[in-house]
């Protein structure tokens, strides 16, 4: 292992109860004054959405919302909402909502004053170098689930649906300028979207800390971010109203982000197909593949979940870290098998093609190749561990 590396830290972050109140002050300190909100259509019904046009409303700054957002969204989405910003004279997104919506968002205020299509900005290589940077607007992003932590990431996942595969748009200039992590925003999320966002968030510490590379910032990080999903999302899945639970989550989402800039791994690189094939809740599906990764990369990865284990209080070593990881997947409801899902009869030999080549794929701890995949995905359909 090389000790080297490129580490980047998170955007400026209002965290806590009731910070939702500071949205306008913060849409002006980034020089907004015509915000285009961002959003899905639940949320663009709900009153948390309305409270929040009305706010920035009030201070002046003259508000629109765009909520044509799917949940894995895809390619058309962010062209219908440049399309709305630039006939509209925004000047920059609020990104409000799950991850969805806030890579959406991101992605359309990156685009926002671009001459090139979407995909010439894909994460590979420095392709990010071909943007103009004048031409990215502001982003305020404003979480209201605990799980992916795009709220402090420099980048979107879009699904191509001509090749219905996701990809990653990437540049520095996409970190939000401020994020607003206001937990209470989260308290009336169904307890499926509470499960399957903080799966999502466990998954992202877990292969961040298992990635292959020299990133002890990260490392640290991802393993904090794993102690307060098991010590919070129970008691978040639980008791939903339970504030000090739905902070913790919160902020082991942004810690999982913040670590994953070391790596993701197979889990993610499996989970994205059957995403953008089937739309499974992307959360849910990394925690359905979870057990099945653990044991393909166990040669690589026993001595440092057996560090885990120990902090977490487990014991047991690799074992014990993966008895609870079954056992935390049957207390929340998580499905063992991708049935579950509502994903029968899939296509193993296309999604294995696939999965190799996601940029995920590269940063797990044992090399993921087209058999390896197949096998993976024959586990994760059959259950057999």
């Amino acid at each position: 292992m090389q000790l080297r590396g490129n580490w980047n830290y998170p955007t400026s972050i209002r965290f806590g109860a009731g910070r939702i109140a500071e949205l306008a002050e913060a849409v002006q300190k980034a020089g907004m004054r015509r915000p285009l909100l961002v959003t899905d259509p639940v949320l663009a019904a709900m009153p948390m959405l309305a409270a929040a046009k009305a706010a920035l409303d009030d201070a002046g700054l003259a508000c629109a919302i765009f909520s044509e957002v799917k949940p894995n969204p895809v390619a058309a989405n962010v062209e219908a909402g440049v399309a709305v910003l630039r006939a509209g004279g925004h000047d920059g997104v609020v990104a409000f909502g799950g991850g969805s919506a806030l890579d959406a968002g991101k992605v359309i205020a990156f685009m926002a004053g671009q001459s090139r299509p979407m995909w010439d900005f894909e994460d590979v290589g420095d392709w990010w170098t071909r943007a103009d940077p004048a031409g990215i607007s502001p982003i305020i992003a404003v979480p209201t689930t605990a799980g992916t932590g795009s709220e402090v990431g420099r980048a979107g996942v879009i699904t191509d649906e001509t090749t219905h595969t996701k990809k990653v748009i990437f540049h520095p200039l996409m970190m939000p300028k401020v994020t607003i992590c206001d937990p209470e925003l989260t308290v009336g999320m169904p307890k499926v979207l509470t499960v399957g966002t903080g799966m999502d968030a466990f998954a992202h510490c877990l292969e961040a800390y298992c990635g292959p590379f020299y990133h002890p910032l990260a490392d640290g990080i991802a393993v904090e971010g794993m102690r307060l999903v098991k010590e919070s999302l129970p008691v978040a899945a639980r008791e939903p109203k339970n504030i000090e639970a739905r902070a913790n989550m919160m902020s082991a989402a942004a810690m999982g982000a913040t670590a994953f800039q070391k790596a993701l791994g197979a889990i993610h690189a499996l989970s994205h197909p059957v995403g953008s094939i089937y739309n499974t809740h992307h959360g849910m599906t990394n925690a359905v593949f979870m057990p099945y990764v653990l044991l393909f990369n166990r040669p690589a990865i026993e001595e440092k979940l057996a560090r885990v284990a120990a902090y977490l209080g487990i014991g047991g070593g690799f074992t014990g870290f993966f008895d609870y990881t079954l056992k935390l997947r049957e207390e929340l409801g998580v499905p063992h098998t991708l049935a579950g899902l509502g994903v029968t009869n899939p296509d193993v030999a296309r999604m294995a093609k696939m999965s190799p080549l996601d940029p995920t794929a590269g940063g797990n701890p044992v090399p993921l190749d087209e058999t390896a995949a197949a096998q993976l995905f024959e586990q994760a359909i059959s259950g057999r561990l």
